[in-house]
């Protein structure tokens, strides 16, 4: 008796699968030029995206930059949880109010300026909108859960 496989049957299915993985990895080894090129272009496309955004920078990094009065400090939370702590030194606009208080920050114009905020969730949109306006940009990577995870200060209470 001879088996012959139906499109139903498991074996059939695994070794169409298999001739998939084979096709795909002839395909990658003849056209090794274009997947080269497809790969510069997302790594420049990532690049872009990080520089326009701001590029991360450590809780240490930043230290050393406000020690020096060589950045400013952008808080970009609601105003209750910059209440609940933030960061000595830093202006809080809110990420949603951004665009329209921009004008707050027409003095820094020519100082760097690091964005923070919970998680890193909204620095990044922050810091595309500021750097459409001109600012130099940074972010505090991790935000401010990486910096109290670095066990370092927060002042509490609304900034006079």
């Amino acid at each position: 008796v001879v088996y012959l496989p139906f499109k139903s049957d498991f074996w059939y299915s695994y070794f169409a699968w298999e001739n998939l993985f084979v096709n795909f990895f002839i395909f990658v080894s003849q056209e090794w030029f274009l997947i080269a090129i497809l790969i510069a272009l997302l790594t420049l496309l990532v690049a872009l995206m990080r520089k326009n955004n701001g590029i991360p920078i450590s809780s240490s990094q930043l230290v050393g930059l406000m020690n020096q009065d060589k950045a400013i400090l952008l808080d970009v939370r609601s105003a209750k949880d910059f209440s609940l702590g933030h960061i000595h030194g830093s202006i809080n606009i809110p990420h949603n109010a951004l665009e329209s208080r921009a004008n707050e920050l027409e003095k820094h114009k020519e100082s760097l300026i690091v964005i923070t905020d919970q998680m890193g969730q909204h620095a990044g949109a922050a810091g595309a909108a500021l750097n459409k306006l001109g600012y130099d940009i940074r972010r505090l990577a991790g935000g401010i859960a990486q910096w109290k995870h670095g066990n370092l200060p927060l002042v509490s209470g609304a900034k006079k």
